[in-house]
C-alpha cells in the first residue's frame, strides 16, 4: 500500500550537487522519494505534467529556467525548489515565482528536506519580500486601466492613446464642462458656469500596446515601429530581471508625462508575450507611473485549452492578463448599428470570459453620429444599449474626422493638432471618469 505521506520528487540538478541532493532526499525515514532524475528542463517539464512528481527541486543555472518555466511546473502541480547560486542577483529567484530557495552543496541537508517537505522558511511570500521594491518611493503604486472593445475597429487605439494624453494632462486649458456633447448645461451658479476655463492636471503615465492582433500605437504617434518595447519587457520580466529601471528604458517619454511601450511587430510574434511574464509586467507598471492604459486585442477566447492536451501559448494571453489586472476597464464600441450590435455581444463575451473581471466598468459609444444612428443620435445610442445590454450609464464620444484625421496624419494628438475638438472634450471628461472609478476601487474594502 502506497505511502500518502511520502513526496515525491523530480530533481534537475546540474554537476557533482546532483549525487549529494539525491542522496540526501533519498535518506532513510525522511518521507522523500525521488521518481525522476532529469538531465534539463525540458525532460523536467514533461515529468511535471505527466504527474511524475508533487515538487520539483531545480538548480539555479539550469538553462532556461525562466518565470514561464516555473509557472508551468506550478501548473502541473509541482511546488519548486530551487538550489541557491551565490553569483545570481539577489532577489533574482523571488522574481521568477518560486517556492523556495536553499544553499547549494550538501552542507544542509536538513535544509532542503524542510523545503522539499514546505516545512522551510523561506517560503514564497518571503522570497517575493526579497525582490526589490517595485513602488515610487512616497507614492502609492498606479493605477491599470484596460482599453478593450469588440472586432471590428471601434476605435480602441484611438481612445486609449487619447484617454492616456488626457491622464497625463497633455495640451492646453479646456473649456469647461458646459461645452462638453452630450451633457447637460450646468445651471447659474454651478461649477462650469459662464466662460470660465479649467486647467488640467496630469500625472505619468505609461501607455502600453497589448494587441496582438493589429500594434498600432507606435503607427498611431509617429513612432518607429522596430523598437523591442513590451516584447522586450516580458522578457526581462521572464528572465527575472525586469525592474523599473528596465522597463522605462523600454518606454521612451513621447509627450510630458507620457510614456509608451510599443508592440510586437509582427503578429506572428504573439507567442513572445506569455501572461506569466506580463503579470509581472503589469505590477512594475504600477511603479513607473501614476496610471497604465494597455490597449488590448478585440479577442477574448481560450482556444488552447481546448485543442491541447498539454501546455500551449495563449495568443489573447496579453488581453486576459490585462482585464484580470486591470483597475478599471474601459470597453469601447461604434456607434453604429453594426458597432452596437457587436458591443452588446462583447459585453456579454466580458462577463464569460476565461479570467475574472473584476473591475470597474466604462461603455464608451465611439463615433456618435446622426448619419449613423439617427437624428438624435445620443438618445439612440442610449436607448439601444440600455435595452439590448443593460448598459444604464454610457460615455459617448462624438465623431470629429476632420480633428481625429489631422491627428492621425501628423502622428499627434488632438491635444495637439485639434485642441478644441469635441471629441477631445468627451475624451477629457472619459479621464474624469477614470479618475473616479479608480479611486474608488482603491477605496473600496479589500481593493
Amino acid at each position: 500500500m502506497t505511502d500518502t505521506r511520502v513526496v515525491t520528487v523530480l530533481c534537475a540538478v546540474r554537476g557533482a550537487e546532483e549525487a549529494a541532493v539525491v542522496t540526501a532526499l533519498g535518506a532513510a525515514g525522511a518521507g522523500v522519494s525521488v521518481t525522476r532524475r532529469c538531465a534539463d528542463l525540458t525532460e523536467l517539464l514533461a515529468a511535471a505534467e505527466a504527474g511524475a512528481g508533487r515538487v520539483a527541486v531545480v538548480s539555479a543555472d539550469v538553462p532556461g529556467l525562466d518565470r514561464e518555466a516555473v509557472g508551468r511546473l506550478h501548473r502541473s502541480g509541482a511546488r519548486v525548489v530551487v538550489l541557491d547560486d551565490p553569483s545570481a542577483p539577489a532577489g533574482w529567484l523571488g522574481s521568477l515565482g518560486v517556492d523556495a530557495v536553499v544553499a547549494a552543496g550538501p552542507a544542509d541537508p536538513e535544509s532542503l528536506l524542510a523545503a522539499v517537505r514546505a516545512e522551510s522558511p523561506w517560503a514564497r511570500d518571503a522570497l517575493q519580500a526579497q525582490a526589490p521594491v517595485l513602488s515610487r518611493a512616497g507614492s502609492q503604486p498606479g493605477a491599470l486601466v484596460a482599453v478593450w472593445g469588440p472586432v471590428g475597429s471601434p476605435g480602441r487605439t484611438t481612445v486609449a492613446v487619447e484617454l492616456a494624453a488626457a491622464l497625463a494632462g497633455v495640451g492646453p486649458e479646456v473649456p469647461s464642462p458646459r461645452a462638453t456633447p452630450f451633457r447637460r448645461r450646468p445651471g447659474r451658479g454651478q461649477p462650469g458656469h459662464g466662460p470660465h476655463r479649467r486647467r488640467r492636471t496630469g500625472d505619468p503615465v505609461l501607455l502600453v500596446d497589448a494587441d496582438t492582433y493589429a500594434a498600432s500605437v507606435a503607427t498611431r504617434l509617429g513612432l518607429l515601429d522596430d523598437a523591442p518595447g513590451l516584447a522586450a519587457a516580458a522578457r526581462a520580466a521572464g528572465q527575472g530581471v525586469l525592474d523599473l529601471t528596465v522597463l522605462a528604458r523600454h518606454s521612451p517619454a513621447v509627450l510630458p508625462g507620457l510614456r509608451v511601450l510599443t508592440g510586437i511587430t509582427r503578429a506572428s510574434r504573439w507567442p513572445e508575450l506569455p501572461s506569466s511574464s506580463l503579470e509581472v509586467v503589469w505590477e512594475r507598471a504600477r511603479g513607473v507611473a501614476a496610471w497604465t492604459v494597455v490597449d488590448c486585442g478585440p479577442l477574448l477566447e481560450a482556444d488552447e485549452l481546448l485543442m491541447y492536451d498539454t501546455h500551449a501559448p495563449q495568443r489573447n494571453a496579453a488581453t486576459l492578463s490585462a482585464l484580470a489586472a486591470a483597475d478599471v476597464v474601459v470597453v469601447v464600441g461604434a456607434a453604429d448599428p453594426v458597432g452596437l450590435q457587436r458591443l452588446v455581444r462583447g459585453l456579454e463575451s466580458l462577463r464569460e470570459a476565461v479570467v475574472p473581471v473584476s473591475a470597474a466598468q466604462v461603455v464608451v459609444a465611439n463615433r456618435v453620429r446622426a448619419s449613423a444612428a439617427g437624428p438624435r443620435p445620443e438618445v439612440a445610442v442610449r436607448d439601444a444599449l440600455a435595452r439590448y445590454a443593460g448598459v444604464a450609464d454610457v460615455h459617448l464620444v462624438p465623431d470629429d474626422p476632420a480633428g481625429l484625421d489631422a491627428s492621425l496624419l501628423n502622428g499627434q494628438v488632438l491635444a495637439e493638432a485639434a485642441p478644441a475638438s469635441p471629441a477631445r472634450a468627451a475624451l477629457l471628461a472619459l479621464a474624469d471618469r477614470v479618475r473616479a472609478l479608480a479611486g474608488a476601487e482603491v477605496a473600496r474594502p479589500g481593493a
